[in-house]
């Protein structure tokens, strides 16, 4: 992807992140970069693929942002959070709007970001799960297939239910008792010790 592009996409991304995909035409993109319609469809052949674009970008903005979570030497527990965190992150600087338009105009995209993100989302809990028992913090009877797969359902199951507000879903209180769910269900006693240790690190920063 191009410097231009790339350049074109951030502009974008902050104005879905405001105002939603169905209201932005490509005339208010190109009036917000301060170019041509003419010069704007030198990257994009029209709307749909400016989302389709849009939503590449926004795959490789948090592939980038959970890979540097494994390359900072935390332990499994320590690295859960820190994903989870960003994860959390996520949601409460996306306008809820930006996902409704895309589920209801764009269902090919949308489909496309969710089918990505469960992969991806199986991936990486799977690779948690080995690095915990490598290091003692996760039961070794464990079946990390089926664990990895109850933990993204339930988390899917939480974001996309309607018991649970934006504010309630990314609060401090729902973040730990999520975490400490999962964890407390296929850690060890070492890693019993290291989750309380993380929680009151985390209640004393107030995050």
């Amino acid at each position: 992807m191009n410097e231009d592009l790339k350049n074109i996409l951030k502009r974008v991304r902050e104005l879905y992140n405001k105002y939603g995909i169905k209201s932005i035409t490509m005339d208010d993109v190109a009036h917000e970069l301060g170019i041509s319609k003419k010069t704007l469809y030198q990257f994009v052949s029209d709307k749909d693929d400016l989302v389709g674009k849009f939503i590449d970008n926004e795959i490789e903005i948090r592939q980038v942002e959970i890979c540097k979570c494994f390359k900072i030497g935390l332990n499994a527990i320590e690295e859960l959070f820190e994903i989870s965190l960003f994860m959390n992150k996520l949601i409460r600087e996306q306008n809820p709007a930006t996902e409704y338009d895309l589920k209801k105009y764009y269902p090919h995209h949308f489909q496309k970001i969710v089918k990505i993100r469960r992969e991806r989302m199986y991936s990486y809990i799977l690779l948690n799960l080995q690095k915990g028992k490598e290091e003692g913090l996760y039961r070794e009877d464990m079946n990390e297939d089926v664990i990895a797969k109850l933990h993204l359902s339930r988390s899917e199951s939480i974001h996309f239910e309607e018991l649970f507000t934006i504010e309630e879903f990314t609060s401090v209180k729902l973040f730990i008792e999520l975490l400490s769910y999962h964890v407390r269900g296929i850690a060890t006693e070492k890693g019993i010790n290291v989750l309380e240790n993380k929680i009151k690190q985390l209640e004393s920063n107030n995050i």
